[in-house]
């Protein structure tokens, strides 16, 4: 069979009116990116690298730039998403095989994201708010926006980032009471530190790996990658901006301290019209993170449907459910660390360590089917 075969075999073309264009991606991306680790992410990077640690956001963000390129060289090659990439390279029993764990990895990201925004509004806001409740409203809301397809998705994820965008602004109440002399000396810390802290900032950075999930619904599909890089781009320049913000702002040791120092920036936000800007920070953030959720729920539906044939809404409202059941069970701060810290450590295997494979075993493969 000839490659062009196998592929059309392996990959049904998805029809242009169910299409994006391409500079959406860009929107897609940000908002994958931008989620609920932007909230305390300082301070996780800051204990090993400390002040230096806005070098190691840099490092990390770099460092995506190669593994898109990657993304974009396997979806071009096999034409199709990771689904037809795990087929073309190990058959397409083994490759269902595989994208199954793929299933679970989308489903851990939206489960660890909705849990952690609880527990924000929970510590913040709400002490008695029902985490069943809350998570059933917001699902039935995320159900009902992959009902409308993948379109539909794409509109909400442009709009939660135009949206709250304005909420950039607000960091720069801080700087009111910068210490810019807490970023000296600089280049103090050596490579190993800032080495394993870009390691902890990659963890907040995942889902940048999306496209690999939704390239067949892209119109003319690699002229979108320019648009991917730069949506890495402008998220890493964000993170960056951001905890220089932090550092110049609070001591080292108050930061050690401080769980959710984005949020604690917001508390000397001062307007005549409002008191309490973290509230108005926090209802917000149900913005950033919807995108998150439904890009989530419709990727591993989407994978539920090519590799087992189940339909589409079908999927999405199993996933929901089990989502749904499962986040009762994280009831304690310890069991949403360890949710997070799994997320993280199986977002960054994927990222860093299954899609570089699945590369040079893509490349392998083509030269293979060609001979």
């Amino acid at each position: 069979m000839s490659i062009g075969g196998f592929l059309s075999m392996i990959q049904q073309p998805v029809p242009e009116r169910l299409q994006i264009s391409p500079f959406l991606v860009l929107y897609l991306i940000m908002s994958m990116q931008i989620g609920i680790g932007v909230l305390g992410y300082q301070r996780i990077i800051a204990k090993t690298a400390g002040h230096d640690a806005w070098i190691s956001v840099l490092l990390a963000g770099l460092s995506i730039h190669i593994i898109v390129w990657m993304i974009y060289k396997i979806c071009g090659t096999v034409e199709g998403d990771i689904v037809a990439a795990n087929a073309y390279v190990f058959g397409t029993k083994i490759g269902n095989l595989i994208s199954s764990f793929f299933i679970i990895y989308l489903l851990l990201f939206a489960l660890a994201v909705l849990r952690t925004f609880i527990e924000v509004i929970q510590v913040w806001m709400f002490p008695e708010m029902s985490i069943f409740w809350f998570s059933f409203v917001f699902l039935l809301l995320t159900v009902y926006i992959v009902f409308g397809g993948f379109r539909t998705v794409t509109g909400i994820a442009f709009f939660c980032i135009v949206l709250p965008s304005y909420l950039l602004l607000t960091f720069g109440f801080a700087l009111r009471f910068a210490e810019y002399r807490n970023l000296l000396p600089i280049f103090d810390h050596s490579v190993k530190e800032l080495a394993i802290s870009a390691y902890k900032m990659s963890l907040t950075y995942i889902g940048f790996e999306i496209p690999i999930f939704f390239y067949p619904f892209i119109k003319e599909a690699q002229k979108s990658q320019k648009w991917a890089h730069l949506g890495v781009f402008i998220t890493t320049i964000i993170y960056t901006m951001l905890v220089v913000i932090t550092f110049v702002y609070f001591p080292q040791e108050q930061l050690a301290k401080s769980i959710w120092s984005t949020l604690e920036l917001w508390k000397i936000v001062s307007m005549p019209f409002v008191e309490r800007f973290e509230y108005i920070g926090i209802a917000n953030w149900n913005l950033v993170i919807l995108p998150n959720i439904c890009i989530a729920l419709w990727g591993s539906s989407m994978i539920l449907k090519r590799a087992f044939k189940l339909r589409q809404r079908k999927g999405v409202v199993i996933l929901a459910i089990v989502c749904l059941i499962a986040i009762n069970f994280f009831d304690t701060r310890d069991k949403i660390n360890f949710l997070n810290d799994w997320t993280g450590k199986i977002g960054f295997g994927v990222t860093y360590i299954y899609i570089p494979f699945l590369f040079f075993a893509t490349m392998i493969a083509k030269k293979v089917k060609n001979r």
